[in-house]
């Protein structure tokens, strides 16, 4: 017979990204980001900015403090108002949990008091105008107004997978309209340089598109050298 968890169990020591770091991103697309790191590095579709990103904040960058309530419960996160810093985005794991709510609109209003940069789960939310008000973004699977509980185990500061995704806390999130994106702490400087050559990239692509290009392929250098045939 195995021991009964703690309700709740705290991890410490979690890394934690610069201003400067967090700043180099600000505004950057997630787009961007993906490119930066090998085309994949974002959430599942699945979680998206609560209202499509017409209601709230459309752009968030912070830390990520990793809240493994799992499903059907909140312990963890109630723990996270506790103990975040202010700019932490807080990261419900739910493990894919869709038969309730994760958070309604009075967890979302203390987060936010508490001084969070955002809320990202891979589960429903609930109470859509009061978070509205709260101003706290939010991207998450959909609405469900069933009630979660908060009787535990949960982990705080941590790691889980969430959106397929491996998220740790101390890795930095970037969101947007798009989705949400998670850089490993120890990727982070790396993927700034090489997201400011992309966003450089892409910015002359514009250019050039608004400016009437429309050949992406050189398909006789293709022909020529045997990766493109006429059948």
């Amino acid at each position: 017979m195995i021991e009964e968890p703690p309700v709740l169990t705290i991890v410490e020591g979690a890394p934690t990204p610069t201003p400067d770091q967090i700043a180099a991103l600000k505004g950057v697309e997630t787009a961007f980001i993906c490119d930066a790191m090998g085309g994949i590095a974002a959430m599942s579709t699945a979680i998206a900015p609560l209202g499509l990103g017409d209601e709230l904040d459309r752009h968030v960058v912070g830390r990520a403090l990793v809240a493994d309530s799992g499903p059907m419960d909140i312990m963890a996160t109630l723990a996270a108002v506790n103990l975040l810093t202010p700019g932490d985005v807080v990261v419900h794991a739910a493990h894919g949990h869709d038969g309730c709510a994760t958070i309604g609109d009075q967890l979302s209003g203390m987060l936010k008091n508490a001084g969070a940069a955002g809320f990202v789960t891979d589960g429903p939310m609930r109470d859509f105008d009061g978070i509205r008000a709260t101003g706290l973004p939010c991207w998450c699977t959909g609405l469900n107004p069933n009630s979660p509980y908060a009787n535990g185990p949960g982990t705080l500061g941590g790691s889980a997978v969430v959106g397929g995704r491996q998220v740790a806390t101390g890795d930095l999130i970037v969101a947007d309209r798009n989705g949400v994106v998670v850089i490993p702490y120890a990727r982070i400087d790396s993927v700034i340089a090489k997201a400011q050559e992309v966003a450089k990239m892409e910015k002359e692509l514009e250019a050039k598109v608004k400016d009437g290009f429309r050949a992406p392929l050189d398909i006789d250098a293709m022909l020529a050298d045997g990766r493109a045939k006429k059948v």
